[in-house]
């Protein structure tokens, strides 16, 4: 317990030491800040009112020397800069294209205390239920671990995107009568507009059925998705018939997770009458699923 309390009082010292110097090199604002007065400081619980923690802007390019000394790509893969080469990048996650999907301080966190968020996967958790990414608060001065943030932060594209453009390109299948199509658009897509123009950019998921004998576009389905993803909980919704820039199709305003990796569709009985040769085809539920991955 002392040897503890020794570490972390040399910690702590270490911390207010070169913080000081992290902060000092950053960039100053073209404004000072107001200052608050120790009194409002106390009335409002000890931090101002809206207080945040934000990590200074670091030097990418000394991150990626940082990022090259403590060998991360032993576990995490970076496209272009660190390939899997060998056994490289097995263990952790992928980073390419990581930086646009968290903020700075998540990722100094998970380097400085790896089990305040645990990702569920295989070979992310060890025996004893902790995360098996090493603790690198002794490795690291505070400057560097600003800099090793703003590499991560700057990675972006690359073979990510690629990867999730690929998961987005039209997916086909025939199940029972049906032929269906299955196109997702991203937020803010060129295109995607039905009625007013939401505050907030959402995607656009579509569903294009045909009879698999004829070709022609089959309506008055009632159809579901399911949604599956690797962190999300399931997500169910029911399409409606819609015509837009991309013709007659069932679809919903929705924005899949970047980690989905499956959609599914049920196609319910048709809710009219048929008629001649399609006389009880389209009668059964059919259930199909696109691989997102």
């Amino acid at each position: 317990m002392i040897g503890s309390m020794r570490r972390l009082v040399s910690a702590l010292a270490m911390i207010l030491g070169l913080g000081g110097l992290a902060l000092a090199q950053a960039p100053k604002p073209a404004a000072p800040p107001t200052p608050i007065t120790m009194e409002e400081l106390h009335r409002a619980g000890g931090v101002p009112r809206g207080w945040k923690f934000t990590l200074p802007p670091g030097d990418p390019k000394a991150g990626r020397a940082i990022f090259a000394r403590l060998e991360c790509v032993k576990c995490h893969e970076v496209k272009p800069d660190f390939p899997k080469t060998g056994g490289a990048g097995d263990v952790g996650p992928e980073l390419t294209g990581m930086g646009e999907h968290h903020p700075a301080e998540y990722f100094a966190q998970s380097i400085v205390d790896p089990n305040a968020v645990i990702l569920a996967g295989p070979g992310y958790v060890g025996p004893d239920g902790r995360s098996i990414m090493p603790d690198y608060r002794d490795s690291l001065t505070v400057a560097e671990l600003v800099d090793l943030v703003a590499y991560i932060k700057s990675l972006g594209g690359g073979e990510h995107d690629r990867h999730h453009h690929e998961a987005n390109a039209p997916q086909e299948q025939t199940a029972g009568p049906y032929k269906v199509r299955v196109e997702y658009q991203e937020p803010g897509a060129a295109g995607h507009s039905h009625g007013a123009t939401p505050s907030k950019p959402t995607g656009h998921l579509m569903v294009f059925v045909a009879d698999a004998a004829t070709g022609e576009p089959v309506p008055y389905l009632p159809i579901t998705a399911a949604i599956r993803s690797v962190e999300s909980a399931p997500r169910r919704l029911r399409l409606s018939p819609m015509i837009g820039g991309a013709g007659f199709h069932y679809g919903a305003d929705v924005t899949l997770p970047d980690d989905t990796i499956k959609v599914t569709l049920t196609l319910g009985a048709a809710a009219l009458k048929t008629m001649g040769p399609a006389a009880g085809r389209f009668a059964k539920p059919v259930t199909l699923s696109f691989d997102w991955e």
